[in-house]
C-alpha cells in the first residue's frame, strides 16, 4: 500500500509541476472560472465541443499541487468524452474524493489516473481543491457566468 501511494504522490506532483493543457483556449464554445477562497486556487477552464463531445479542454490558474493536478487529469481524462460520459466521471471522481464511493470505487478502472486522488478523502480541506476544476467545467457547460466557489 505504502508503494501504491508513493506512486500516487508521484504522478499529483508530475501533473503539478508540469501540468497539461495549461493554456488559453482560442474560440473556447464554453469558459468558466473558479475559485477556492480556502487554498487561494483559481481556475479557468475552456471547453470545446462538436456534436456534444469534448474534443479539447485546457485550463489556466494558480493553486495547490492537488488543485493543480486534479485540474490537468480533468482535462486528459475528459477529452473526447460525451457530455453524459464527462457527467458520469465527475460523479464518480466526486465520490471518490468525499469518500462516498461505493466498496473499492477507487480500484474503477473507468477512473484511469484519476484514482490518484483516493486519499484526498482522508483530508476533508482538500476535497475543495481537488473538486475546483470539476466543479468549474459543471459550470462552463452549463453556460453559467458567475465564478464558481468552493465555499
Amino acid at each position: 500500500m505504502a508503494d501504491l501511494r508513493g506512486l500516487y504522490q508521484e504522478v499529483i506532483l508530475d501533473h503539478s509541476k508540469k501540468p497539461r493543457n495549461y493554456r488559453v483556449m482560442e474560440g473556447a464554445d464554453h469558459q468558466a472560472e473558479g475559485y477556492n477562497p480556502l487554498c487561494g486556487d483559481r481556475v479557468t477552464l475552456y471547453v470545446k465541443l462538436e456534436n456534444g463531445r469534448i474534443t479539447d479542454l485546457s485550463f489556466q490558474g494558480s493553486g495547490c499541487a492537488i488543485s493543480t493536478s486534479s485540474a490537468s487529469l480533468l482535462t486528459e481524462t475528459l477529452k473526447g468524452k460525451t457530455l453524459d460520459e464527462a457527467d458520469e466521471m465527475f460523479e464518480k471522481f466526486h465520490a471518490l474524493v468525499t469518500g462516498e464511493a461505493e466498496g473499492g470505487q477507487a480500484g474503477d478502472r473507468s477512473l484511469g489516473k484519476l484514482a490518484v486522488f483516493s486519499g484526498v478523502a482522508e483530508f476533508p480541506l482538500r476535497v475543495k481543491c481537488a473538486t475546483l476544476a470539476w466543479h468549474t467545467l459543471r459550470s462552463a457547460l452549463k453556460g453559467e457566468k458567475v465564478t464558481v466557489s468552493t465555499e
